[in-house]
């Protein structure tokens, strides 16, 4: 089964969608689309009826209301539906979910609390944003986010797993470990800022690894041929 990226352009580039109930990292440098790609995903699994979490340590659920209430693909209205639930990790609700007491780091429970809200709610697509989060709380335990990575992949969600990598050829543990891996470029060129997209890695998928344009536009990230079509 393929789940739909909801991003116009993306799922033509691995068959069709990203096949489901797998971990998958979305990388690249600063202000290259990764929080945008993964809105888009999570807008598209709450207009598609399915339950989100999104769990970030970048935002409040006002701030990221706010940066995507200028797009059209419904982020910030999904936000208030019973679709979607949203954790910000430095919240009084965020600690008390994560088990952070102050500044004590429950790190073995920071897998069993995730993993269990994710199976016992029934949710289909989680978002993290980002592993600056995971590293946070596990306080940087290789250990750790191997065994947390390793029981994301088991649950029946479709993850997508925001990574701050700005080198394509610098990969973490969470890229090996992911069943794919997506990277966003930002480059300078003569004619100013272009943006790409590459799938690095999709385990089960025939893929073309060659950078493809990527824009920003009123809709959201368009990929490719949808891309060009804003030109």
């Amino acid at each position: 089964m393929r789940v739909s990226s909801g991003i116009p352009g993306f799922d033509e580039l691995v068959d069709g969608g990203f096949p489901s109930e797998r971990l998958y990292v979305v990388s690249g440098p600063p202000g290259s689309g990764k929080t945008t790609f993964c809105a888009q995903f999570a807008a598209n699994g709450a207009r598609n009826g399915e339950d989100v979490l999104y769990v970030s340590m970048h935002e409040t659920k006002a701030g990221i209301q706010e940066d995507m209430s200028g797009y059209e693909f419904g982020f910030d209205r999904a936000l208030d539906t019973e679709r979607v639930t949203f954790l910000d990790s430095f919240s009084s609700d965020g600690r008390r979910f994560f088990g952070l007491p102050g500044d004590r780091r429950d790190r073995s429970g920071v897998t069993n609390r995730l993993t269990g809200f994710i199976n016992s709610r029934g949710i289909d697509r989680v978002v993290l944003d980002s592993t600056m989060l995971l590293r946070f709380l596990l306080d940087d335990d290789e250990d750790t986010m191997i065994q947390l990575l390793s029981s994301l992949k088991r649950t029946d969600a479709t993850t997508l797993l925001i990574s701050e990598m700005t080198d394509p050829s610098a990969y973490a543990e969470e890229h090996y470990l992911a069943h794919g891996v997506v990277f966003l470029h930002n480059y300078l060129e003569d004619e100013g800022m272009r943006r790409g997209i590459q799938v690095l890695k999709m385990r089960g998928t025939g893929i073309d690894t060659a950078i493809k344009d990527v824009m920003f536009t009123d809709g959201g990230l368009r990929v490719g041929d949808a891309a060009a079509v804003t030109r």
